[in-house]
């Protein structure tokens, strides 16, 4: 997975966000089909999709049969959390300790007991790994 992306456009953002949203790798013609409310023509989605795999962002995942014809499916590099922990890492030039001064003031505003719980068990699990 490239860790380097450009800023998007509102129709990969568009796209992109299909596909988090769907959970499933689609093909082009799903895409389109899918995405509600788009501004974009029918045939700018192969553009879009050159876009997202040059920027990193998605992947091929395989192919599915369409018809007589087999497609590419595509499906995201890496989740909706992680990609904009990228971009506030990107855009801002956040290091580590100015990452976890950022996680400290979002904690302030949490107040959901079972959140905190389930915070503090993945930070005590991640923090087993890298003593291993």
């Amino acid at each position: 997975m490239k860790k380097k992306t450009n800023r998007l456009t509102e129709s990969e953002q568009q796209v992109l966000d299909l596909l988090w949203d769907r959970e499933e790798a689609l093909t082009s013609s799903e895409i389109v089909d899918y995405c509600e409310g788009r501004t974009w023509k029918e045939s700018y989605i192969h553009i879009l999709i050159n876009s997202l795999l040059k920027k990193g962002l998605i992947e091929i995942d395989g192919f599915k049969k369409t018809t007589k014809n087999y497609a590419r499916t595509f499906k995201p590099c890496m989740s909706r959390e992680e990609y904009s922990l990228l971009q506030i890492r990107q855009n801002q030039k956040i290091s580590s300790r100015t990452l976890s001064h950022l996680f400290a003031a979002m904690l302030e505003d949490e107040t959901d007991v079972a959140v905190l719980d389930e915070l503090s068990r993945l930070l005590e699990d991640r923090r087993r790994e890298l003593e291993e």
